[in-house]
C-alpha cells in the first residue's frame, strides 16, 4: 500500500537517536533520479520495461538526450548520435522527449522531498541537495534516512533514485554517482578526504576542461594532489571558486545549500541542428526560433538585457559575437536582428550544427529607465504581452513569425538545470 508524503514525516519521528555532531557537523544528501527521462518513458509505457530506450529531441532528433540502463549496457551514452547508437544496438527504441511530463514528475518529487526537510536545493530537473543537519534528532542513521528518501521518491513518482550522503555538497554528489542505479553511498565526513584522494579532479562537480588544465599544470591530477599546492594557487587564479575547489578536493566543500534561487547570470536557448547545415534560410529559421524563445522568457520573468551572445557552431568551433546595445530589450524580433548582423560579418558559408542565443546579465525591467522604448516601442510591448498571454494558454509559439511555420521539427527540450520555480525551464 502506498503511503502519503505526510506519513513519511510521522515515520521519521519514530527514530530519536541523533547522529553525533562531532562525526557529522553537516549532513548533506544528493538525490539523483536514475535515467530520469527514459525511466518516465518506461513507467508511462510499460511495454518499454526492460528494453533499450533512447530519448531524442522529437522523432526527428538525431542525438540521444538520455537512455535507459538497458541501452547503456550496449555502450550507448548521452550525447551519442542516434545513427551511432543503432550500430551498437539495432533494437534501441527511440522515444521523443516530453518536457512537460518530465517537469511534472520533477515538481512532484521536489515537493515531496520538502516533507523531509525544507532545506532543499533543486540542482537540476533530476537532482536535489537536501540539508539534513537540522533533522539530526529524528535521524536514526544515515542509511535509514537515505532509504526513506528512496522510498518516498518511488512512492510519489514511481521512479527510482540513488542517494549520496556526506558532510558537504561536492562529496555527496560524488557519492550519489558511485552505485547507480538504486544505490545508497555514504561517505562520513571524517572519511571524505581519504575516499577522494585517488579520484581524478575532473570527476568533481564544476571542474571543467579549463580548470582541469590549470590544475594539471600545477601537478594536480587527483584530489589527493591538491594538498601539494597552497590554497593561494587556485585562489589567485580563480578567486573564491578557486579556494572552494581546493577545499572540495579534500572533502570540505564549504558551499551551503541554496534554498533561494539567485537571479540568473544569463538566459539562453540553444539547439542542435542537422549536421553540416549550410542553407542560410534554415539557419535563420533556427536563429529566429531561439531568439523568440529568449525574448519570451525574458518577458516571463520581467527581465531585459542590453548584451547578447549569438553563436553558430561549426566543426571548427564557435562563430559568434557578444553584441551590446545602448538600451535593454526583451523582444525576439530585435534579438533576431542582432543575429542577422552577426551572421553578415562572421558567417561565410561554413556548415553549422548548433545555434546559441543568450541574454547576458539580464536585469529586472523595473530597475531600468529605457527612454528609447518608452518613446517608440510601446506598441511592441503591448503586442508582445498579448502574444505571451495567448502562447501561455495554447502552447509555446502558437503565435509566432511566419517563417517559423516549420518549427514542429524543432521540439522543446527540457533544460539540464530546469527548476520548478526558477528561470531555467526549456532550451
Amino acid at each position: 500500500m502506498k503511503l502519503s508524503a505526510y506519513r513519511y514525516k510521522e515515520l521519521l519521528l519514530v527514530s530519536l537517536e541523533a547522529i553525533s555532531k562531532d562525526s557529522w557537523p553537516r549532513i548533506i544528501a544528493l538525490v539523483d533520479m536514475n535515467s530520469f527521462f527514459a525511466s518516465i518513458e518506461q513507467m508511462d509505457f510499460p511495454e518499454l520495461y526492460g528494453r533499450p530506450v533512447g530519448v531524442t529531441n522529437g522523432l526527428q532528433g538525431t542525438c540521444i538526450i538520455t537512455c535507459s540502463y538497458e541501452a547503456r549496457s550496449w555502450g550507448i551514452k548521452t550525447g551519442m548520435r542516434l545513427k551511432e547508437a543503432r550500430k551498437l544496438c539495432p533494437d534501441i527504441i527511440q522515444r521523443p522527449s516530453r518536457p512537460k511530463r518530465y517537469a511534472q514528475i520533477s515538481t512532484r518529487i521536489m515537493s515531496a522531498l520538502k516533507v523531509i526537510t525544507p532545506d532543499i536545493e533543486v540542482f537540476s530537473v533530476d537532482e536535489a541537495f537536501l540539508d539534513l543537519t537540522h533533522c539530526r534528532k529524528i535521524i536514526h542513521s544515515p542509511e535509514q534516512i537515505a532509504k526513506k528518501i528512496q522510498d518516498l521518491v518511488c512512492d510519489v513518482s514511481g521512479i527510482s533514485c540513488s542517494v549520496g550522503l556526506s558532510g558537504d555538497k561536492t562529496t555527496a554528489k560524488y557519492a550519489a554517482k558511485q552505485d547507480k542505479p538504486y544505490g545508497i553511498t555514504i561517505i562520513p565526513p571524517l572519511d571524505a578526504e581519504f575516499r577522494l584522494k585517488d579520484v581524478p579532479v575532473d570527476q568533481l562537480c564544476g571542474i571543467g576542461k579549463g580548470i582541469k588544465r590549470f590544475l594539471n599544470s600545477h601537478g594536480v591530477y587527483k584530489c589527493g594532489d591538491m594538498k601539494d599546492i597552497p590554497i593561494s594557487v587556485p585562489g589567485k587564479h580563480f578567486g573564491h571558486p578557486g579556494r572552494r575547489i581546493w577545499l572540495m578536493a579534500q572533502g570540505r566543500d564549504p558551499e551551503q545549500i541554496q534554498t533561494i534561487i539567485a537571479p540568473p547570470k544569463s538566459i539562453g536557448h540553444g539547439k542542435v541542428m542537422p549536421p553540416d547545415t549550410r542553407d542560410k534560410k534554415i539557419i535563420l529559421m533556427y536563429l529566429q526560433h531561439m531568439s523568440e524563445k529568449v525574448g519570451a522568457r525574458l518577458r516571463k520573468h520581467d527581465f531585459k538585457s542590453s548584451a547578447f551572445f549569438i553563436g553558430l557552431k561549426s566543426k571548427h568551433g564557435w562563430i559568434g559575437s557578444k553584441l551590446r546595445l545602448a538600451y535593454s530589450i526583451d523582444d525576439g524580433i530585435r534579438i533576431m536582428q542582432l543575429g542577422e548582423e552577426m551572421m553578415k560579418h562572421k558567417w561565410h558559408g561554413e556548415g553549422i550544427h548548433q545555434i546559441q542565443v543568450t541574454a547576458l546579465n539580464p536585469q529586472k525591467s523595473n530597475q531600468q529607465i529605457d527612454f528609447l522604448e518608452q518613446s517608440g516601442n510601446t506598441n511592441t510591448a503591448i503586442k508582445n504581452q498579448t502574444i505571451d498571454l495567448i502562447n501561455e494558454k495554447y502552447g509555446n509559439l502558437t503565435i509566432a513569425p511566419s517563417n517559423l511555420m516549420n518549427r514542429s521539427r524543432m521540439p522543446d527540450v527540457i533544460a539540464p538545470a530546469w527548476k520548478p520555480t526558477g528561470h531555467r525551464q526549456t532550451i
